[in-house]
This record gives C-alpha cells, sequence and structure tokens, in this order.
C-alpha cells in the first residue's frame, strides 16, 4: 500500500515541475509572437486598434512600436537559452 501523503506530495512536485516547463516554452513564444505581430500591422495596417495608442502619429505611437518593444522586453528567454547553449 502506498502512503497517500508520499503520492500527494509527488504529485504536488510534478505539478511544480510541469508548471515551470510550462512557464519556460511561453517565455520563449513571447519574443517571436510580438515579433509576428509587429510584421503583420506594419504590413497589413493597424486599423482601428492602432488609433487608440498614445502618441499616434509619432515616432514612437502606434501597435508596431509597442508590438517592437514588448518583443525586446520579453527576449530575456531567448538571452538565457543562447548563453546556456554556448556555455556548454
Amino acid at each position: 500500500m502506498t502512503d497517500p501523503m508520499s503520492a500527494a506530495a509527488d504529485a504536488s512536485r510534478d505539478g511544480v515541475v510541469a508548471a515551470r516547463h510550462l512557464a519556460r516554452w511561453l517565455g520563449l513564444a513571447a519574443t517571436p509572437t510580438f515579433a509576428i505581430m509587429a510584421l503583420l500591422t506594419a504590413v497589413l495596417g493597424g486599423g482601428p486598434a492602432d488609433m487608440l495608442c498614445a502618441g499616434h502619429g509619432s515616432l514612437l505611437g502606434g501597435m508596431v512600436p509597442m508590438y517592437l518593444l514588448m518583443s525586446a522586453f520579453h527576449s530575456a528567454a531567448w538571452l538565457r537559452l543562447v548563453s546556456k547553449w554556448r556555455s556548454g
């Protein structure tokens, strides 16, 4: 007979490992997703949502710069992956 406390601890540990794995992949998915959104918005036009962005008409206004900044801010996961890959 297995100990119920041990089974619960194993299940909890598995859940933590799964959550960390999912978070790692979500972090890696954010940068290319925002870069693709910036590209599509630049090519297809921002549409009505672009009018809602503050500073519309300026160089830093609109959806494309916002998506590019979001891509840059989320690039830490990629930088960590590359540094691990380069170090061995």
